[in-house]
């Protein structure tokens, strides 16, 4: 005996979740639930009335800042739940009224319909990595907001500042050496170097962390790999790795540049087509760490004494493949970026460029290091 299909979508929030269901057929009702406390039990109690036995449920909500906790708990229970990206999801320009209400209902005929687009969800291991490569980052930018204060604050009461010198001992002696006015500036001074030394006392114990963590991890072999490309070190590596998990659900190098919002808008329509600036969209972090790594192969090809030790740590059996993606890498994006240059090319639009070609062999050597999942029974 077949199983009525019931599609349930869920607006989550922190404090409370709206259900609502859509039967099997497309011209089936579409109704309105209940509101019920965002707690997992609650959740089970909805789900086991809703389920009775001859119906499969097939549930879907919007990511956000709650998490895959919904999403990994229904899977362990065996019953499908997708997890909507919600920049994707269609919306009508005449809808004015958003309620919680309206949006669960507005999930589950969309889920019904197959307009969701799911979003990846990583495994929990992958998504603490990433979670400490994220920490990392926002270290990075505690510190540079802390020094630019610092520099605003001297450069106000006259004394300049520039970013050549390395952030010492040294450098902070000097810094207190400084002569102000009233006692009250230099305890701001004081408390901006002590920031600012908190910060890189933090990026410090964070990358340490990192080196301990990658030891175990399953994906240290990739990232080892994706060392062996000029432009990326222990903490670039991560950060890639952790934040595009299972490269193998990019079927072509074009999908990893669409995600990244490396690809030029478009608005064509007829016989005519428009081309503007990149769509910017999916993980804005790991945009910007590629556009930053392509930078160095503006630079003739290289195998510099660090590139070459870290291909010597590469799994020997992936160790002759990467290598020859990473030279080819180089050749080819440098003769890219040389011919962009000759033809007075804006130096921005050769950046993307570069960035945009680096993605395809990111890819290439994640697919080689990176075993295919098992495919679904």
């Amino acid at each position: 005996m077949s199983m009525t299909i019931l599609y349930i979508g869920l607006d989550v929030h922190a404090e409370s979740i709206n259900i609502a269901t859509a039967d099997a057929p497309r011209d089936g009702e579409v109704r309105s639930h209940s509101r019920i406390p965002n707690d997992l039990r609650s959740l089970d109690t909805v789900l086991r009335k809703l389920g009775i036995p001859d119906k499969e449920l097939r549930v879907c909500y919007e990511a956000g800042p709650t998490g895959f906790v919904i999403a990994r708990h229904l899977a362990k229970k065996g019953i499908a739940c997708l997890l909507a990206a919600p920049s994707l999801i269609p919306k009508g320009k005449g809808d004015k009224i958003k309620t919680d209400r309206r949006d669960a209902l507005m999930l589950a005929r969309l889920h019904r319909a197959g307009e969701l687009t799911a979003v990846h969800i990583p495994d929990a291991v992958d998504e603490s990595i990433r979670d400490l490569c994220r920490a990392r980052t926002d270290a990075v930018d505690d510190k540079r907001r802390a020094t630019c204060q610092l520099k605003s604050f001297l450069l106000r009461h006259g004394h300049r500042q520039t970013d050549k010198a390395p952030w010492s001992e040294a450098r902070i002696r000097t810094l207190r050496k400084i002569a102000l006015l009233h006692p009250a500036m230099g305890i701001v001074l004081e408390e901006y170097i002590q920031a600012i030394d908190t910060a890189h006392q933090r990026i410090a114990r964070l990358e340490k962390q990192m080196e301990h963590f990658l030891e175990t991890w399953a994906q240290a072999p990739v990232v080892r790999a994706l060392m062996g490309l000029r432009g990326f070190r222990l903490v670039s590596a991560m950060i890639t790795v952790s934040e595009l998990g299972d490269i193998h659900r990019f079927a072509h190098p074009r999908q990893l540049m669409a995600y990244l919002g490396l690809v030029p808008s478009e608005a064509s329509s007829g016989g005519k087509r428009s081309q503007g600036g990149l769509t910017k969209t999916g993980n804005t972090h790991l945009r910007w760490l590629i556009n930053e790594s392509a930078q160095h192969y503006r630079l003739p090809p290289k195998i510099s004494i660090g590139l070459g030790k870290r291909q010597e740590d590469i799994d020997p059996a992936q160790r002759r493949e990467v290598k020859k993606i990473s030279w080819t890498c180089q050749n080819r994006l440098y003769q890219k970026g040389k011919k962009m240059a000759g033809r007075l090319v804006m130096r921005q639009k050769v950046q993307i460029a570069l960035a945009r070609e680096l993605c395809g062999f990111v890819w290439a050597i994640m697919k080689v290091a990176q075993p295919a999942p098992a495919p679904l029974s």
